[in-house]
């Protein structure tokens, strides 16, 4: 049978389907985008999950565990972990909230305060590497399009 539509050559069912369907796609953008981080983030013996640790204390140090694990969507046995070898690395320190015993507070020391001048222009140079021939408008337009993806699912 010959389509005499406009639509892609797929059918509708076939788009759901990998390698072309919306979530294979993202999730390979994922990782190829978490394969190039991490090997920029080698030399330094950091993660992509040290770096977003890092970004949340940089714009607000002091913060609970809690509050990092609620921004980052993440349960605390991973997020302790990750804490324990940034502490071990000497990059936060842990203290107890003075107000509330139960909570710990988490510190950056100086060498994770000296990694906000050394590793955005790095994941800047990685995002711009995957973004290259898009204009700036598609590029937020993107990232609005993610937001409501996100804020649809959460």
């Amino acid at each position: 049978m010959v389509s005499t539509s406009n639509h892609s050559p797929l059918e509708s069912w076939q788009q759901n389907l990998a390698p072309y369907n919306l979530g294979y796609r993202i999730k390979l953008v994922s990782q190829l985008l978490s394969r190039k981080f991490t090997d920029k983030l080698e030399p330094f013996g950091l993660t992509p999950f040290h770096w977003l640790v890092l970004c949340c204390l940089w714009q607000e140090d002091g913060l609970p565990t809690s509050s990092i694990g609620d921004k980052l969507k993440q349960v605390g046995g991973t997020l302790t972990g990750v804490l324990d070898r940034m502490e071990e690395r000497g990059l936060v320190r842990r203290e107890r909230d003075t107000h509330d015993r139960r909570i710990w507070r988490i510190w950056l020391t100086d060498a994770g305060k000296e990694l906000e001048t050394i590793l955005p222009p790095i994941a800047a140079a990685v995002r711009d590497e995957a973004m290259d021939g898009i204009c700036f408008a598609d590029r937020e337009l993107f990232s609005q399009i993610l937001n409501r993806a996100i804020a649809n699912l959460s």
